[in-house]
């Protein structure tokens, strides 16, 4: 086994891999980039070296810069992670020049899956399903064209390199096609560095189910089993689990076979990912490899008891498998999810920002936090703006969903905005609680899963201002506790005065709206009124997250978290966040569309589509702009004329940039 090896990678799956190796006794060396410098996996690792900028071409895509820093700790491996150089066989293929253990498949194998074209005509020749298409290397847009008609319509547009859902979109009819290929390929050069791509006939209405494989340098190969991971949004996918509720035993026998020989056939080593495309009937189709951990590997450790990483050390190391087919032995059903720093009510646009505040469950046996960010970092706009990864176990699918939904309960996040709320909603929802779901339902049905902007029940209004008055109760008895005189009664928060009962207002922003409640009465005890309604609460007390009263003489009990500017109320079901204003702060800003067209956060512009004393029409595009590893498409909020551009094509801009500016037509 190894003693020392590097980890060429950042935040979450540099974490993971230093807590496996910590348990193995392995020292462990981390690279980052200045961004990354107070980093956890920086403050994880044994020894942590810079090696560049922000930005993953300075920094996380330099294997040259990555090997030298191994050779420099004494590094006898590297580990890739996922993303970045993970599945670039040149940077393997160095490593291994450079005398090291590269903790992966070898190149010849990743060249051979790391092409979608290649692999499709590999599984082909060796019996593997495939879907019906064109894989091959003339990438003249006229002949794509010819062979987008022989292929049939819809169809997929696919990188040939890569995957995440980059580079990849749907075509319906022929009148699409150019357009939708040479966003394909921008957004497929901007991300691996490779624009072919390859056509395939759209099934439709998918379910995608991948295999996890391990092969070991002995001619061993097995699988571990199935992970479903139909719940997506534009590819990429948002909940996986395993077993797949869609699989009986026979398809399960007949793909984990097939998973078998697309591994053999490129005599793999380590750990991939065999992905497929399954129909609702059942038939199934090779989609693509992926020659890496992948990132929802720990359903997979945790209905089988295994820790994958060990396993791919150990068999980098030379060692055989640890276990043979026959002894893989599945219990309990393991569910994933991702909370990430992103709006869903604005297209997902990905955020960034400090973490004032992270609250997630304990991890227990049902309950996997695996994350690379603790309360106070900031979530990088250089980098993916994934947070945390919860993941939940139990006996069985209904157990582990309620397991979900009470982790998810108890989660809050505070700075950057986050997709808790559409994640709560989508573990709900019946399609998936029946396990219906296919790869093209949220995208078809995002409108049932984003909230919508409806004003709070007046029950929970009562209980945001029940625990709000609660809490600045308690701030004032610890001022009151610091003051000169403790007792006096200017140090309540109670509204007492001189000559008059004490009332006090509580008011809330909700996106937008302001809502008063007026209250009399202290210490857990007060008549609320809101509107036309009112509420006696007695007894409330706030303590450790939940909020516990009785309201109008029906007693409840309800998470609740709550600060000087928020409160979060959830009632097991939905969560509401309100924002906490002053009683008489408040001015209502007046709403218009702007004649400025903004950047909506940092990033690069990667085409614009329009030029001074343009006419446009509403929800025109105007400009396409690359953050966060997507496309933005930038549009026009009304009809106007083009006055300015003040952006280029290649520039970088920051957040809030002006790019364009509208006058009246």
């Amino acid at each position: 086994m190894f003693k020392k090896i590097l980890i060429a990678n950042r935040g979450e799956i540099a974490c993971r891999v230093i807590r496996t190796c910590r348990r193995l006794g392995i020292a462990t060396v981390a690279v980052y980039s200045e961004a990354d410098a107070r980093a956890q996996h920086v403050r994880l690792a044994d020894e942590a070296y810079a090696i560049g900028g922000p930005r993953p071409a300075e920094s996380y895509l330099r294997g040259d810069a990555i090997i030298e820093v191994a050779k420099r700790s004494g590094a006898e491996a590297i580990h890739p992670g996922y993303g970045f150089l993970s599945e670039n066989a040149a940077f393997a293929r160095a490593i291994k020049a450079a005398g090291l253990s590269f903790i992966g498949p070898a190149p010849e194998s990743m060249e051979q899956m790391g092409s979608k074209a290649g692999a499709k005509a590999l599984m082909i020749a060796h019996g593997v399903p495939t879907v019906p298409g064109y894989h091959g290397e003339n990438q003249d847009t006229e002949f794509l064209q010819e062979q987008a008609q022989t292929t049939g319509f819809p169809l997929m547009i696919k990188a040939t390199s890569g995957g995440g859902g980059k580079g990849m979109r749907i075509v319906r009819s022929a009148d699409e096609f150019v357009a939708a290929l040479q966003s394909a390929q921008r957004e497929a050069q901007s991300s691996f560095g490779d624009q072919r791509v390859i056509l395939e006939r759209y099934v439709e209405h998918p379910r995608h189910i991948e295999f996890q494989v391990f092969g070991d340098s002995h001619g061993n190969v097995i699988h571990l089993n199935e992970r479903e991971c139909s719940a997506q949004r534009r590819y990429q996918k948002v909940l996986e689990e395993t077993p797949s509720p869609f699989l009986n035993t026979q398809r399960r026998q007949a793909m984990g076979e097939a998973a078998v020989a697309a591994a053999r056939a490129v005599n793999y080593l380590g750990a991939g990912t065999i992905e497929f495309i399954v129909a609702q009937d059942g038939s199934f189709f090779f989609m693509e490899m992926n020659t890496r951990l992948q990132v929802e590997h720990p359903v997979t450790e945790l209905t089988l008891g295994l820790d994958l990483v060990e396993w791919q050390l150990r068999i980098a190391a030379g060692e055989v498998l640890p276990l043979q087919q026959t002894q893989i032995h599945a219990r309990g059903h393991a569910i994933e999810l991702r909370l990430y720093a992103e709006d869903p009510e604005q297209n997902f646009l990905p955020g960034s920002g400090k973490l004032e505040q992270l609250r997630l469950p304990a991890p227990s046996a049902n309950v996997r936090i695996d994350s690379g960010v603790i309360e106070g970092d900031t979530v990088s706009i250089f980098y993916d703006p994934m947070i945390t990864k919860l993941i939940v176990w139990d006996t069985t699918r209904e157990l582990a969903l309620t397991r979900l939904r009470e982790a998810l309960a108890e989660s809050e996040i505070v700075g950057p905005k986050s997709n808790i709320e559409f994640l709560e909603k989508l573990v709900r929802h019946p399609v998936v609680v029946e396990g219906r779901i296919d790869t093209g339902y949220l995208d078809r049905h995002l409108d049932e899963f984003v909230s919508q902007a409806q004003t709070p029940h007046t029950d929970i209004l009562f209980a945001a201002a029940t625990a709000a008055l609660l809490h600045e109760e308690a701030s004032s008895v610890a001022r009151a506790a610091t003051g000169s005189d403790p007792h006096s009664p200017w140090q309540r928060a109670d509204a007492w005065r001189i000559g008059h009962a004490g009332k006090r207002v509580v008011a809330f922003l909700w996106r937008g709206e302001r809502i008063e409640i007026t209250a009399h009465g202290s210490v857990g005890n007060y008549a609320l009124d809101c509107a036309e309604h009112h509420c006696d609460v007695r007894a409330a007390l706030l303590q450790n997250g939940w909020l516990s009263a009785a309201f109008n003489g029906i007693a409840r009990r309800l998470r609740c978290v709550v600060s000087a500017q928020r409160v979060m109320v959830h009632d097991s079901a939905s969560r509401y966040v309100l924002q906490h204003v002053g009683a008489f702060a408040y001015v209502a800003s007046a709403q218009k569309v702007g004649d400025r067209i903004t950047a909506p956060m940092p990033g690069r512009i990667v085409l614009v589509k329009v030029a001074p004393g343009d006419a446009v029409d509403e929800g025109q595009e105007l400009l396409v702009m690359e953050a966060m590893k997507m496309e933005i498409t930038l549009r026009a909020p009304r009809a106007a004329s083009i006055e300015t551009v003040q952006a280029q094509p290649g520039e970088f801009v920051e957040a809030d940039s002006v790019l364009i500016k509208l006058v009246k037509p």
